[in-house]
């Protein structure tokens, strides 16, 4: 990033190098010397090219904040060229007419306020392609890293979810349902074919709906409860308007994958409250569990809490708001994600 900083710098370097150069040689074809007075009016024009660049396109336009940016880029220009014109000395550019006799002339009595006006809308539109030049590269960079972390995340997301140690888990349970002949047998194993469905196939997509992550995580929290000895401490409560949502998918259940590891106590019983409540476009996810005997090491399970971080910042970035802490002998996990 700091490589890429310092070749810019040397770009603008260049370029205004170069710009600054040609009307000094100008001057100098005209006169025969290059006069310094026209300094000053030279290296301030281009702070419209700078206003525009740092603050007009980041502000307004990027922003989609049309009406606002033509009015402020009107203002700007107008100010600037009355400044230009009045208090600064013209320029060898504004000279065009005095030189070829044409002051005098009544179509090109104004011309070298025409020429200021065009060479000041010049600089500021150079400062306009120059912010969405760069806009238009940084999303394109961020693109491509997006895309090289959904790939090298995806079957890293697909292993962490679909385990052998979970199917075989879910297996024990189908099957002792089956030999005790109990009539949640054909349901399960639906379940656990609807759980494997989504994994292989809805998980691909950038986004899903909602309704289906919700659906994924009712299932799992089924099959959990199946293998359990004690599961009346387990608690799924939803709330909201969420049918027409989309989320990224498989992005809440690690933290719900990781409850039911670590939430079983000394004496086998399991705590895992997870409440999930969406309004407007914000969804409120909290997952709390108990701090069992088996050490908790997010790093080392499943997906890892440094991955779930990646993710989150890579799909959400500033769109989302994470806290993670202790509180008398319970794991809370509160999540903030804007939908929208």
């Amino acid at each position: 990033m700091v490589m890429i900083r310092i070749k810019e710098v040397y770009v603008h370097i260049i370029v205004w190098f170069c710009l600054i150069s040609l009307p000094l040689a100008i001057s100098f074809s005209q006169f025969g010397k290059i006069q310094f007075e026209f300094l000053p009016r030279i290296m301030i024009t281009p702070i419209l090219t700078y206003i525009n660049y740092l603050i007009l396109v980041p502000g307004f336009l990027l922003q989609k904040k049309m009406w606002q940016y033509i009015l402020a880029s009107f203002i700007v220009l107008v100010a600037f060229n009355f400044i230009l014109n009045h208090f600064f000395a013209a320029g060898p550019l504004d000279r065009i007419s005095e030189i070829t006799g044409m002051s005098n002339m009544r179509p090109f009595r104004k011309l070298s306020e025409a020429m200021t006006a065009v060479v000041s809308m010049s600089f500021f539109l150079l400062g306009g392609v120059m912010g969405l030049t760069k806009d238009f590269y940084r999303r394109e960079k961020l693109n491509r890293m997006k895309e090289v972390n959904r790939k090298e995340t995806e079957l890293q997301f697909l292993r962490a979810q679909l385990n052998p140690h979970f199917l075989f888990n879910s297996l024990n349970s189908i099957y002792s349902l089956v030999r005790d002949k109990s009539s949640e047998a054909p349901h399960a194993v639906i379940t656990l074919s609807e759980l494997m469905r989504y994994m292989l196939y809805e998980a691909k997509k950038e986004l899903v709906p909602l309704t289906k992550e919700i659906e994924y995580i009712q299932n799992f929290v089924q099959l959990q409860i199946l293998r359990l000895s004690d599961s009346k401490n387990v608690k799924l409560r939803i709330c909201g308007e969420y049918e027409d949502k989309l989320i990224a998918p498989l992005l809440l259940i690690p933290f719900v994958e990781n409850a039911f590891k670590y939430g079983t106590d000394f004496k086998g019983n399991t705590y895992v409250d997870i409440s999930m409540r969406i309004v407007s476009e914000t969804l409120f996810f909290k997952v709390v569990n108990t701090i069992g005997p088996y050490k908790k090491d997010l790093e080392s399970s499943g997906i890892g809490l440094k991955n779930i971080k990646n993710r989150l910042q890579m799909l959400y970035n500033e769109r989302h708001a994470l806290r993670i802490s202790k509180d008398d002998g319970n794991y809370i996990v509160d999540l903030e994600l804007q939908l929208s």
